[in-house]
């Protein structure tokens, strides 16, 4: 309440808490999701706020989720078409037995053109329903719908009802932030890093100790190291130093001798700014008091180009640019930076048609060559190509790749993005146009505005 924005009167101060605590909910519960699942989350929010205020019913979120209407005792309707797949169409008819869409088979076999123009369409959502179902039916009603036509299309409509019904930070889940799970964490509870194939947080936590001026003691577990862990800890809470345990999951006998030592935690003896993180992959062993207790935290890349370029963003400072001897070229050059590392990310989503074999490209590549372009810069007069794509192409990513073939293809990525033309403000990044780094010498939150106006990853189609 101390934190949302005041207003003297009753019912708009009410809307502002229940805005607030609903955004902070979501970006609390979005924190420990993996991306996979938080635009699921997002839905789930947004129908329960639709059932409370009764624009949504019960069977049809059921139908949209199950895709079940119900049990009929009638022989059901032929399809009308050949083109209609079966599966197609045995949800039109179970659809059918709801209420709502009662009338929808009969709209089939009056406007089957229409229909099918709609099933062809690289885009059905933008298409109007033939005849009166523009009018008829629900914005939710219309994704039920195109769930039995096009259920590959109905994410992207998801998303937008979430846009349309609640606001578009529900569907930008708010990228890996230190600070915010700190503040929100107590010295008797423990910040989890739920880890995936490639994550490291060590980095950004020391990082983030530095600035605090806090002293940070490490720790990977594994055989034997329960012990010294145990020390670690106790000596710790009360000089109030952080201490984090890596790969709990390679430790899983002496996870409940930490459940234990956890439990025995408490504000009377704790010093106020002792903290306890704890690092592991999903793994059935590790305390369930812990992650109910704890702040956790998912560590993965996120989705689409622009959520990817964000979170490189999110992390940098001013001074970085401003104290290099050339400014505006470190801006180019490290956007183009950014953009190839997001790509590299995102390539790995189309299997091998994207690599011959998947690389768990990681953030420590990415700094490393955040380093390297601003020493170049610094020390030669004029920008050292050849350098910067050997740095970046043959040792720094290319050294994570082992496959010819793929070596190839990521040097000739960098070479979009790492020329002479990426300094000029006409130059784009792709045929489309829609992908360039922002004109001039912007500072850095100009820079993440401009990247706030990308596609979304649904909205993203491969160039």
């Amino acid at each position: 309440m101390n934190n949302s924005e005041p207003n003297p009167k009753v019912d708009e101060r009410v809307d502002i808490l229940i805005d607030y605590f609903t955004f902070s909910l979501y970006r609390n519960v979005c924190r420990s999701l993996f991306e996979k699942d938080k635009v699921l989350y997002s839905f789930l929010v947004c129908s329960r706020l639709m059932l409370a205020e009764d624009k949504i019913s019960q069977t049809d979120l059921r139908f949209l989720l199950s895709g079940v209407g119900g049990v009929s005792q009638d022989k059901p309707m032929e399809k009308p078409a050949d083109w209609i797949p079966d599966r197609c169409w045995a949800e039109v008819v179970q659809a059918s037995l709801l209420p709502a869409f009662a009338q929808l088979p009969s709209d089939f076999f009056r406007h089957m053109l229409e229909w099918k123009a709609i099933y062809d369409s690289n885009d059905p959502a933008s298409m109007e329903m033939p005849g009166d179902c523009e009018s008829k039916y629900s914005a939710f009603q219309k994704i039920c719908i195109l769930r039995c036509l096009r259920p590959d299309k109905v994410v992207p409509v998801v998303q937008q009802l979430v846009i349309t019904e609640m606001d578009k930070r529900y569907v930008e889940p708010p990228p890996f932030d230190l600070k915010l799970s700190y503040d929100d964490s107590t010295p008797i509870s423990p910040l989890i890093f739920v880890l995936s194939p490639g994550a490291d947080p060590n980095a950004a936590l020391i990082a983030f100790a530095d600035s605090f001026g806090v002293q940070l003691e490490s720790l990977s577990l594994g055989q034997g190291q329960g012990p010294i862990a145990q020390r670690m800890i106790e000596d710790a809470i009360d000089r109030g130093t952080w201490v984090v345990l890596q790969n709990c999951h390679l430790a899983p006998s002496w996870m409940p001798a930490l459940e234990a030592t956890v439990e025995t935690f408490s504000m009377e003896r704790a010093h106020p700014q002792f903290r306890l993180w704890l690092t592991s992959y999903p793994s059935d062993k590790f305390p369930v008091s812990i992650l109910q207790n704890g702040q956790k935290m998912t560590l993965q890349a996120p989705r689409g180009i622009r959520a990817n370029m964000m979170n490189t963003y999110i992390n940098l400072e001013e001074a970085y640019f401003e104290s290099c001897a050339k400014p505006r070229e470190l801006r180019k050059l490290h956007f183009g930076l950014a953009f190839f590392h997001a790509l590299v990310q995102e390539r790995r989503k189309f299997g091998p048609l994207g690599f011959n074999i998947p690389y768990e490209f990681t953030e420590s590549d990415l700094k490393i060559c955040q380093t390297q372009v601003k020493m170049f810069l610094d020390e030669y007069a004029t920008i050292p190509w050849e350098a910067l794509r050997y740095t970046a192409g043959e040792t720094n990513y290319g050294g994570r790749v082992t496959e010819a073939n793929d070596r190839r293809t990521t040097a000739m990525m960098l070479m979009d993005y790492y020329n002479p033309k990426t300094v000029d403000d006409s130059y784009k990044y792709s045929e489309s146009g829609r992908y360039f780094a922002p004109p001039g010498n912007p500072k850095l939150a100009e820079t993440m505005e401009f990247i706030g106006k990308f596609p979304m990853p649904e909205e993203e189609q491969p160039e």
